[in-house]
Order: structure tokens, then sequence, then C-alpha cells
């Protein structure tokens, strides 16, 4: 089955991509603003957001995950060691070379903390919009969602 797009529907799309471009550019730095001061770099959260949800990944697999290099995991990770948010293990006894990064009860906390002050910001966000506006975000969801997978 072939799709022909038409030059107008063309058009129309590289319009709301732009837009929505826009409006999701804003978005995220408003959340980014609502980590507050945790002491991290918007990169160390990431990575101990990554680790946190996948306890026991070494430093190369985060690395493709997050499509960094190792080095600049590998320094990120010493500060975060340093800072005491996260630490090393050995996963697996029978590969002792293999060693698993899991975040610490400071790093758990972080994460959960900064999730919660994201989450009320734009709760209250949304609940200043009208009924129907929320409704349209609503259904805007899956659509969006479709585009990431």
């Amino acid at each position: 089955m072939s799709l022909t797009i038409s030059s107008d529907e063309l058009t129309a799309a590289m319009d709301l991509a732009e837009a929505l471009r826009l409006v999701l550019r804003r978005l995220l730095r408003q959340l980014r603003r609502e980590s507050h001061d945790l002491g991290l770099s918007g990169l160390q959260m990431i990575l101990l957001a990554a680790i946190r949800e996948r306890p026991g990944i070494g430093v190369g697999e985060l690395a493709r995950l997050e499509n960094l290099r190792g080095p600049t995991v590998s320094a990120q990770i010493k500060a975060m060691e340093a800072a005491g948010i996260v630490r090393r293990k050995t996963p697996n006894p029978d590969d002792r070379r293999r060693v698993g990064l899991v975040a610490t009860e400071k790093g758990s906390a972080i994460v959960t903390a900064l999730r919660r002050s994201r989450a009320d910001w734009l709760t209250r966000k949304l609940a200043e919009l009208t009924p129907e506006a929320r409704q349209a975000i609503r259904d805007a969801i899956g659509p969006l969602g479709e585009i990431v997978r």
C-alpha cells in the first residue's frame, strides 16, 4: 500500500511540526526548571533516572541507551558516586568484570522528588485549563505516542 501525500498536506504537516516543536521545547524547558536546585546537572538527572529504572545497568549499556559516549558517561558516574547518589556493584558473581550501577537511597529520593515536583507543576497548569482544552490534550496523547514508537 502506497501513501501519497499532497503538497498541501506536506505543507500543513510542516507547519504543525514547527508549532509542536516550539511548544514542546518550552514545555520541556519549564519542566527542567521544576527540578529546582538538586545539585545535579540535567545529564546527571537523566543518567540517574535511567539507572534507577534499570538497576545493575553497566556504564557501556547506559551510554548506548542514552546515545552518549562511554567516557562522557564514565566521568558523570564518577561525579555521581562522589556525591553518593549512585554506587557500583557486581551484579553477577560468575562475571566479576561486569560492574553494574545502582541508585543509592539518596539518589532514589532525588528522582522521586524531581518527578513529584514536575508532576505537581504540570497538574496545576492542566487544572487551569478549560475542560475542553484538557480533553484536547487527552485526545492528542495517543497520536503523539505513535510518533515516538
